[in-house]
């Protein structure tokens, strides 16, 4: 009797799920997060600026204090170098993050592959976020690597340095 409702009744219909359930993949496609970017090899032209990062200092944005630095961590994976980092406002909102790779190191300079974001600082409620790629450079022979993107939220300059 069981037998006969299965191949009567329950079978069709799930077997009619299993069809529709076909399509579910092109919509699982779309909400997939976007690619990540690439793991190329870093491409070092200056060991000693590699050396530098890999025992760098700590980062500060200029909203949020330049005395007390956030950490950064500089970390091998296979031949490309990674780079993390986050600074907090003491006793405040504001906040700095970098995610991403270091694709090239050169004499005074690095380029870093992923995503700068800035929240509450200067102001409550601001946000800046993006991915791309950036340039940091030492100037004037000071003792950190700067963003030379400065202007690249809402029209204000933001600091962002890397010490070593």
């Amino acid at each position: 009797m069981f037998a006969r409702i299965l191949n009567s009744t329950l079978l069709p219909a799930l077997t009619g799920l299993l069809i529709s359930a076909s399509a579910l993949p092109a919509l699982a496609d779309e909400a997939a997060p976007p690619p990540a970017l690439s793991a190329e090899p870093t491409r070092v032209l200056d060991r000693a600026g590699e050396q530098r990062l890999l025992a760098n200092k700590g980062l500060t944005l200029q909203w949020l204090d330049w005395n007390t630095r956030g950490t950064a961590y500089v970390r091998r994976d296979g031949e490309t170098l990674r780079l993390r980092g986050a600074q907090a406002e003491a006793g405040g909102p504001g906040r700095l993050f970098l995610d991403g790779t270091i694709s090239e190191i050169g004499a005074g300079y690095f380029t870093f592959d992923g995503t700068i974001e800035i929240t509450d600082t200067p102001d409550k409620g601001r946000s800046c976020k993006k991915t791309k790629t950036w340039h940091f450079a030492v100037t004037q022979n000071r003792n950190y690597y700067r963003l030379r993107e400065f202007e690249w939220c809402d029209g204000l300059t933001d600091y962002i340095d890397i010490y070593f």
